[in-house]
């Protein structure tokens, strides 16, 4: 039997006597490549940016004049505001209760260490910190139980997501809230994560949450406002909530807008970006409004814009030789950004390999084995840090503090968090200064303490805190990664300062070699450049630092991309979600749009009977159908032999053989139908054609291009095609008329939808917009449907609710413009129609994919 087609999913069946070539197997997904990479799943769905103008659409459009469509668009405006500070709340519930459990935890144990200095029971000491750290991971872990997407840092799905792919249950409030509250209890517990990812994830379950005015975790919310109900609307929405999430965590509205853009946004103008940057303004403002005037108790001061600030890089007034960067110091950033493309590329490496591990070894198991790996990495960190601090500190003088930059995100200066373990006055314990603080104050330490850290503890910190960041991130606990790697990066920068400052007596500032460090090798992790250089400036609040970060991260990318890809791809392609690149490589465009496409359709008429509509839906998991009708007036030109029409059959071929399968199994599933007349007319027609078609196709597709015309079925306009047409009478060209979903189809046969035989179709019943749209995200499922409502023999007239004029190509389309216009529309089917508007294939984001594309090209150039 010859392959059938998923005209969404692309997958094949064949017989056993069939065999697949290599590249053939890695197109459908069955096997894997020789790295035993992970291929893009077959299971996820794309969303539909563009929109459906079918005739409920237009008819909201009639009935929508210029002052209701400026009503509208101030909805969106306070909804962009609301999203903003929304997201600017959640920041301040996050930082407050971090801080909060941060300061009871290392208050404590200090107090335990001073105490126990004199007496020699340093164990009591760690079995407190063990306590405190293992509660706070164990909650974490089973927040992550209540809601598995809370895990990680939620970056790669919400990519994912503004790249069009559908992630099921991303944006769920559920999952905001265990994500919020979880990520608090992650970074209390001492594991080596941030909190400013989780809070991009959050904003955009926040962006996408609000304009819906419904809520399906809490089913009472759910208000008659059915206007931004649509995958584009949605998409934009998120994209703000992304924006502002970055701006609320780095206090940098700009980058936070450039992020969304960047990070995977296929659709973008100049309206949605001037909403997004008032989105992450509404955001940065909010919380800076609230922190400042509960660190201050000065309402109204908007001292501290972010999560993360990295205080103010500023010579001492009284060095007149002082300077924050020459160009001399260029030539060092350019090496530190190799080093720094090396080092993430090496913590990408190992990570992926760690994420590999865990979804062979530790997923498959029972769930409460994550949280045990949780409990373990949490154990180990804590003993890392306590016994890094005690044994391999060093005591360092401690400098007077300077008249700039000694204010930390909090009220106490930044003298205020150096850890004096077991030194003496004026003396303070630099490894415990690093590892018994919080991230953020730690951060600040290697930016702005004039005291010097050793090299040795620098080298030890930076290595420790590289192999446990890099075994944390992927654990079952809601996890961020920028501040780890700023850490990591900054004590990487700060060992550089100190061998061109002591080592070789160099005139520098070392806060600008650590903040190079971090750029470095935090652009070597996430390969991101124009919004992590905006988000950085923004942070210092220093323009004149753009130049050299920008350098860094640019020259950071190169050497990390040279290896592997950024930290968040590689997440994604570990999960198989067919990411869509901005463009596609050179070479693809040997391919054209029939090389890939999928030429097998399941297809409706404009007029079908429900029993027709429930099969198809019953049998078939494709999320959208092409409309047609049988094109009796060019069967002739079919004859001639026309390059595009002979291509025409190439692809049909197979259809016909694997259309009376699929009729077929069409009439086993329906057997359950409650109507005895459906069961009777399956059971007859699987005895007297159910076995032998596929012996008999070819000599019937040989019969059928032999005959230079036959008489077509009589198919009036308020007809439904019979049920009786043999294999060779539904072989014909297919006129194309427009794309109908399955969410429409099965709202069409709910809500009853439909006429009968003997009357007209202007008495089927008609659905307004928001009635079409009013089970959006969750549309019902057709095996949800009653079958014993249904009459099967009454039809349905799909016309008034397609999409008549989608974006279309023709089969000779160079892959690049099919590419383009997939990814810059945002579709989620892309018809294929010849030169005389019959359709001989869909192409869906599975066919774009870059291993897709790979292996067709394989096979393209086998063929030639």
């Amino acid at each position: 039997m010859a392959c059938c087609g998923n005209c969404f999913c692309c997958r094949c069946c064949c017989s056993e006597g069939e065999t697949r070539t290599p590249e053939e197997l890695m197109i459908l997904g069955e096997i894997q490549d020789e790295e035993d990479e992970i291929l893009p799943r077959k299971d996820y769905e794309s969303l539909d940016y563009d929109r459906c103008i079918n005739e409920p659409y237009v008819e909201l459009l009639e009935g929508m004049d210029n002052k209701k469509a400026k009503k509208y668009e101030a909805v969106r405006w306070m909804l962009m505001f609301a999203i903003g500070v929304t997201v600017g709340l959640v920041g301040l519930f996050v930082d407050f209760f971090v801080r909060l459990f941060t300061k009871i935890k290392y208050t404590l144990v200090a107090d335990s260490l001073q105490q126990c200095s004199d007496r020699g029971c340093l164990s009591v000491s760690l079995l407190e910190l063990l306590a405190f750290n293992l509660t706070f991971v164990f909650i974490a872990s089973v927040l992550v139980l209540v809601e598995p997407l809370a895990a990680g840092s939620g970056i790669p799905e919400i990519k994912s997501y503004l790249n069009g792919v559908k992630v099921p249950g991303i944006v769920r409030l559920r999952t905001c809230l265990c994500k919020a509250a979880g990520v608090l209890f992650s970074v209390a517990g001492g594991l080596f994560v941030g909190k400013e990812g989780p809070m991009i994830h959050s904003g955009a379950i926040v962006g996408a949450g609000l304009p819906q005015f419904q809520s399906i975790t809490f089913k009472k919310i759910k208000f008659d406002f059915s206007y931004f109900r649509s995958d584009r609307d949605k998409r934009d929405f998120v994209s703000a909530g992304a924006a502002a999430g970055v701006a609320a965590a780095f206090g940098a509205p700009i980058g936070g807008t450039l992020f969304s853009l960047e990070e995977g946004s296929s659709f973008w103008n100049q309206a949605l970006t001037w909403k997004v940057l008032f989105c992450s303004m509404s955001a940065t403002f909010t919380l800076n409004f609230f922190r400042s005037g509960i660190n201050f108790n000065k309402w109204g001061s908007f001292q501290l814009p972010g999560l993360l600030n990295f205080g103010e890089f500023k010579c001492p007034d009284e060095d007149k030789n002082c300077h924050l960067w020459t160009v001399v110091d260029l030539a060092f950033f350019v090496l530190m950004g190799v080093v720094g493309g090396l080092l993430g590329a090496l913590f990408n490496c190992m990570n992926k390999s760690l994420a590999k591990y865990r979804i062979r070894n530790i997923h498959p198991k029972a769930k409460f084995i994550r949280v045990l790996e949780s409990l373990l990495v949490a154990m180990v960190t804590t003993v890392v840090i306590f016994a890094a601090s005690i044994l391999l500190g060093e005591c360092r003088d401690l400098y007077s503090p300077t008249t700039h930059n000694t204010t930390l995100s909090g009220s106490e200066d930044i003298n205020s968090t150096i850890r004096q373990f077991f030194c003496t006055n004026k003396t303070y314990n630099d490894m415990a200064t690093l590892f018994f603080n919080p991230q953020e104050a730690a951060i600040h330490q290697l930016f702005h303490q004039d005291g010097t850290f050793s090299p040795v503890t620098l080298s030890v910190f930076f290595l420790l805190y590289f192999l446990l960041a890099c075994w944390t991130y992927g654990v079952s606990v809601p996890s961020g990664l920028f501040v780890p790697s700023l850490l990591c990066g900054a004590a990487f920068g700060r060992l550089v300062a100190n061998i061109l400052k002591v080592k070789l007596g160099m005139d520098i500032y070392p806060g600008t070699f650590a903040l190079i460090g971090a750029a470095a090798f935090l652009g070597g992790v996430v390969r991101m450049t124009i919004s992590l250089t905006v988000i950085l400036i923004e942070s210092t609040n220093e323009i004149t630092y753009g130049l050299p970060i920008m350098i860094t991260l640019m020259v950071a990318k190169w050497t990390g991309d040279f290896f592997n890809k950024g930290i968040y791809d590689i997440h994604i392609q570990l999960k198989g979600v067919p990411l869509l690149e901005w463009e596609t490589e050179v070479e693809m465009d040997k391919l054209t749009a029939n090389d890939i496409m999928e030429p097998n359709l399941t297809y409706v008429y404009p007029h079908t009977r429900v029993q027709s509509l429930v099969s198809i839906l019953r049998t078939t998991v494709y999320n959208a159908f092409p409309v047609v009708t049988e094109n009796r007036y060019n069967e002739r030109d079919f004859m001639k032999g026309n390059i595009l029409v002979s291509n025409n059959i190439h692809f049909k071929k197979s259809s016909v053989l694997s259309r009376a399968g699929e009729q077929r199994r069409r009439c086993q599933s329906m057997k359950s139908y409650p109507s005895s007349e459906l069961r009777n007319v399956c059971e007859e027609r699987i005895a007297t054609g159910g076995e032998g078609e596929g012996e008999r196709g070819e000599d019937l597709l040989q019969q059928m291009l032999e005959r230079r015309h036959a008489p077509y079925p009589n198919l009036y306009p308020d007809q439904s095609p019979s049920e009786e047409w043999s294999m060779e009478e539904r072989f014909r060209p297919l006129t194309f008329h427009g794309l109908i979903l399955r969410s429409q189809l099965v709202t069409l046969l709910i809500r009853g939808v439909c006429y009968a035989e003997n009357q007209s179709s202007a008495t089927q019943p008609r659905l307004s917009y928001a009635e079409m749209t009013e089970d959006y995200p969750r549309y019902p499922d057709i095996h949800d449907l009653d079958l014993a409502l249904l009459n099967p023999r009454m039809i349905v007239d799909v016309t008034p609710y397609m999409n008549p004029s989608p974006y279309t190509v023709s089969p000779n389309t160079h892959i690049s413009q099919v590419f383009n216009l997939f990814r810059t529309m945002g579709l989620r089917h892309l018809p294929v129609v010849n030169a005389v508007g019959e359709i001989v294939g869909i192409i869906t984001r599975h066919n774009l994919t870059h291993e897709f594309l790979v292996a067709k090209l394989r096979q393209h150039s086998i063929s030639v």
